[in-house]
């Protein structure tokens, strides 16, 4: 258990080998579909606040094995979908070769600021998603103040993650700290988590220059203890 500001850049590289490690164990538990958390839980309000059209470039963060890019692929948007792990990004890219002609799967890390300014595109995204990732993200500020620049005016970003509020590591909530843990019970090696309160998570967006117009809590097994929440995001233009 580290304490700090809540950005944790030295962590990194470790966590990038260790999301290498269980890549192979992410990728068969999560299949073509997701498992049902993501499906009855994650993403029933984040495509409600994402609200993806047909038209729509979107940009997907963190994007894992890519199911959900198949998703919004299937809605009609054209999507740039990115992972640190390349293990990860090699399945997505087997899982969903179907869907090439829409989807972009490109090894990008969240927390530098120059590969991700690498993912402009000709014309501005219309909208960014991050599927249960900040809580995995070492430093967040790069990803907030990149994807500001890269959205269009008015363009919305919605992320959804472990409710800080309720999901955490130490007694402590305004504390941050990187820990460790399992996203799936019996992957490989243990993963790095980043507790952030939602002060620190809020500001840090505010400084970016977002405005905050959408925020959903959502439940699993105990119905008045949210587990996750999910946030909309909107590019102030200020």
């Amino acid at each position: 258990m580290v304490h700090g500001n809540g950005n944790y850049p030295e962590t990194t590289l470790e966590s990038k080998i260790r999301w290498e490690a269980i890549a192979d164990f992410w990728d068969s538990r999560m299949g073509d579909h997701s498992n049902l958390f993501h499906r009855k839980i994650v993403r029933p309000k984040t495509e409600e606040l994402l609200m993806p059209t047909k038209g729509d470039l979107i940009l997907d963060i963190a994007c894992g094995n890519g199911n959900f890019s198949q998703r919004l692929a299937e809605l009609g948007a054209k999507v740039i979908a990115f992972d640190f792990s390349e293990k990860l990004i090699s399945h997505a890219m087997k899982r969903h070769d179907s869907f090439r002609d829409k989807i972009s799967f490109q090894v990008c890390d969240a927390t530098d600021e120059t590969q991700l300014q690498l993912l402009k595109q000709t014309q501005f995204f219309d909208k960014a998603v991050a599927n249960m990732a900040f809580m995995d993200i070492s430093d967040i500020r790069p990803l907030l103040k990149s994807v500001y620049h890269l959205l269009k005016p008015d363009g919305i970003f919605v992320f959804s993650m472990l409710h800080p509020c309720f999901i955490q590591p130490e007694p402590q909530y305004l504390t941050s700290c990187s820990h460790e843990g399992e996203a799936i019970v019996g992957q490989p090696v243990k993963n790095y988590y980043y507790h952030r309160s939602l002060q620190d998570i809020f500001n840090l967006c505010f400084q970016a220059g977002y405005i905050v117009n959408g925020f959903y809590e959502e439940s699993d097994d105990d119905l008045e203890k949210p587990f996750i929440c999910i946030v909309r995001l909107q590019k102030s233009g200020q």
